[in-house]
């Protein structure tokens, strides 16, 4: 006589004690995100509410802050200095989002599939191992008068041997934009290798027994299918754009006069050079707001484009 084994259900009392439990433990659940959200909200929000409340007020850093309403604005868009750096930092976004953007994917498509195309990759993207500091102090070597730059032009017999590359504007913001272009653009190519290695291998082949080849395999083919990278490309070009400091404090401080600022060099000298904090936090919140609406824009209407397809 064979036995069998009859499963039995589970009682109804440890039925309803597990679905407690598991209740309990999905009600207990976001208080494990407490601590992180106490620490986004104590380095990130608050300083943002505190500058913004400065941003309204005459205060020197010293004593307590006094309310002046909208002055700080109102001199802010009134100030030519001021409107110089807008000016440059528009020419910053520009440069950034054409020049290390273009030569990025100029590397990767002419290195990629070539069998020794990470070693021909390597010297562009060595440059990004270094500050922007750094970079700012090469290439102020190469560019001043008498410079690097001017002694082989000098040698060759071109033209510029002894230009100031740095002495007047706009040119001197290019010339930092080519020396930005000079650490960037390695990264971009990674990238843009990143997003090649990512297209299925049969439609190009498909395409090539088409008579698919060089530009036109290219455009109608490789660059279609490159746009998920280009967005995130393009939007950290114009973030880092907006935000370009180091590179001008070192090269240029700014000068001559007030050629070559950015909107983030006069924050940080209304702040920490005259002392005049309302004003460096209106700076830094505006600054803050065109970064924001930059990059929402940007992804809006490219996701917006890319739905449309």
């Amino acid at each position: 006589m064979t036995s069998s084994t009859i499963e039995r259900p589970a009682p109804v009392k440890n039925r309803a004690s597990k679905q407690r439990s598991a209740r309990t433990g999905a009600g207990s659940a976001p208080l494990f995100g407490l601590p992180a959200a106490a620490v986004v909200a104590l380095l990130l929000y608050l300083p943002f509410l505190w500058t913004t409340y400065v941003s309204f007020t005459d205060y020197d850093g010293l004593a307590s802050p006094v309310w002046s309403g909208l002055a700080n604005y109102k001199a802010m868009f009134s100030d030519p200095d001021l409107i110089g750096a807008l000016v440059n930092t528009l020419l910053w976004v520009v440069g950034m989002v054409t020049l290390p953007v273009v030569l990025g994917l100029l590397i990767a498509v002419l290195t990629y599939g070539h069998r020794w195309g990470t070693w021909l990759r390597l010297p562009f993207l060595l440059p990004y191992a270094i500050s922007g500091v750094a970079v700012g102090v090469i290439w102020g070597f190469v560019l001043q008068p008498d410079g690097a730059l001017g002694q082989a032009l000098g040698y060759f017999g071109l033209p510029g041997a002894h230009t100031g590359w740095l002495q007047a504007g706009p040119g001197n913001t290019l010339m930092m934009v080519v020396a930005v272009t000079w650490q960037a653009a390695g990264v971009n190519a990674l990238l843009f290798v990143i997003g090649l290695q990512s297209i299925p291998a049969e439609p190009l082949e498909a395409a090539r027994l088409d008579g698919a080849d060089g530009f036109r395999l290219f455009l109608h083919h490789l660059w279609p299918q490159l746009r998920p990278i280009t967005t995130v490309v393009i939007g950290l070009s114009i973030v880092g754009s907006l935000k370009t400091f180091d590179v001008v404090w070192v090269m240029t401080q700014g000068g001559p006069g007030t050629s070559s600022e950015t909107l983030a060099l006069s924050m940080y000298k209304e702040t920490f050079v005259l002392n005049d904090y309302g004003q460096g936090a209106a700076i830094a919140l505006f600054l803050s707001l065109v970064t924001f609406a930059a990059s929402i824009l940007y992804l809006r209407y490219q996701l917006s484009d890319g739905d449309s397809r």
